[in-house]
C-alpha cells in the first residue's frame, strides 16, 4: 500500500472542484509489491512460478480442445500439458486468439492511456483527483493518484476512437496537463497501453480454456480500473475449473458456468454502466461546469448520487433535458 484514500475530488473543465469525502474509501497500491505478494501467496499454496517465461502458442488435442501451452524460458522452448488453460494476458489476449476465441476490440471499446510517476508536486494526498473536459481528456479523464505527500501517478485515458484526432494522442493531453499543473514536477517513470472499457467479450471460454481479467474485458467501463474485477473474474474461473476437473469434463459447455456466474454477479451491470457513461459523454463542458458549481456548494460528506440529481434538478430544472440519457438508462 502506498497511500490510504478518504475520498475523491472531481474537477470540471473550468476546474471547479466537487469533493466527495468518504472515510477509509480505499488504498493506492504499490503495484509491483502487490503483484509480488500475490505471487508469493500462489507459490506458498503450491503453484509453480516461472518468471520471464513467455507463452508462444497453445497445444490442442485431436478434437480441437486446448490441452496445454508452448512457452520460451531461459532461451529454450518448452511445452506444458494442462487440463485447463486460464488466459490472463491482458487486452486482446493472444492466448485466447490462438485458441480460436475472438479477443479483438472495437476502438470505441478501449481507452488509450499514458501515465507518469511524478515527484516534487503539491497534492492533497488523502484524495484521488479526476479532471474531465473535452479539451483536457476527450471521452476520458485525467487522474492524480497520490503515492506519498509529494509524489503521485498522473495519467490520462482517452477513447480509442478519439486517439489521433487532430494529431493528438493520450501522451499529448497528459503533457499539456503536467506542464500546466505541475511545472516543477520531476518525472520518474512512464507507462502506457490500452484498457478495455466495453461490455465484455461475447465469448470468454472454449474447450479447455477460459479468459479472465482484461483478457475477458472485465475492467470497469467508466474508470477502467481492473484489479477488483480481475480478482472476481479469476475467482469465478478458478472455482469453475476445480469443479470441471473434478468431474472430468472441461468442455466449453461445462466451463460456460464461469461466464454465466460473471454475468449474474458482475457483468449484468456493465451494459447499464456503459449507457450511463455514453450519456454523460454527450454533455458539453458548460454542462459539466454548471453541475460542478451546484455540487461544490454541498458539504462533501453529504454528497450521494441521489443527492446529486435532486440538487441539480432543483437548482437547474433545464438540466432535465440533458439528463434524459441517464433517465432512459434507468439510473435516475
Amino acid at each position: 500500500m502506498s497511500r490510504e484514500i478518504h475520498g475523491a475530488r472531481i474537477f470540471s473543465p473550468n476546474e471547479t472542484a466537487v469533493t466527495i469525502y468518504q472515510q477509509d474509501a480505499g488504498y493506492i497500491l504499490e503495484r509491483k509489491v502487490f503483484d509480488r505478494r500475490l505471487t508469493e501467496l500462489a507459490a506458498n499454496a503450491g503453484a509453480e512460478v516461472m518468471v520471464k517465461a513467455r507463452v508462444t502458442g497453445v497445444m490442442t488435442a485431436k478434437d480441437g480442445a486446448v490441452n496445454g501451452v508452448v512457452f520460451r524460458y531461459s532461451g529454450r522452448e518448452y511445452t506444458c500439458k494442462t487440463k485447463i488453460v486460464i488466459a490472463a494476458d491482458g487486452v486482446e489476449s493472444q492466448v485466447g486468439r490462438w485458441a480460436g476465441i475472438d479477443s479483438t476490440h472495437q476502438l470505441r471499446d478501449v481507452a488509450i492511456c499514458a501515465q507518469y510517476l511524478i515527484s516534487n508536486i503539491e497534492i492533497k494526498s488523502e484524495y484521488c483527483d479526476f479532471y474531465v473536459g473535452s479539451k483536457i481528456a476527450p471521452r476520458g479523464y485525467i487522474w492524480v493518484f497520490p503515492k506519498g505527500d509529494d509524489i503521485a501517478n498522473v495519467g490520462t485515458g482517452i477513447r480509442g476512437s478519439i486517439s489521433g484526432k487532430d494529431s493528438k494522442l493520450a501522451i499529448d493531453y497528459l503533457n499539456a496537463f503536467v506542464k500546466r499543473k505541475f511545472p516543477e514536477g520531476k518525472i520518474l517513470g512512464l507507462v502506457g497501453g490500452a484498457v478495455p472499457v466495453g461490455y465484455g467479450l461475447p465469448r470468454i471460454v472454449g474447450d479447455g480454456i477460459m479468459l479472465i481479467g482484461d483478457a475477458a474485458q472485465h475492467s470497469d467501463p467508466i474508470s477502467g480500473g481492473g484489479i477488483p474485477n480481475a480478482m472476481f473474474s479469476g475467482k469465478f474461473a478458478a472455482e469453475t475449473a476445480v469443479k470441471a476437473i473434478h468431474n472430468g469434463d472441461v468442455s466449453e459447455k461445462i466451463l460456460n458456468d464461469y461466464p454465466k456466474r460473471w454475468e449474474r454477479e458482475k457483468g449484468k451491470n456493465f451494459k447499464h454502466i456503459c449507457r450511463i457513461r455514453d450519456g454523460v459523454y454527450k454533455f458539453s463542458d458548460d454542462v459539466f461546469d454548471r453541475y460542478a458549481e451546484t455540487l461544490s456548494k454541498i458539504p462533501s460528506e453529504q454528497i450521494t448520487m441521489a443527492k446529486v440529481f435532486q440538487t441539480l434538478l432543483r437548482h437547474q430544472p433545464s438540466l432535465l433535458l440533458e439528463l434524459r440519457h441517464l433517465i432512459l438508462a434507468g439510473w435516475v
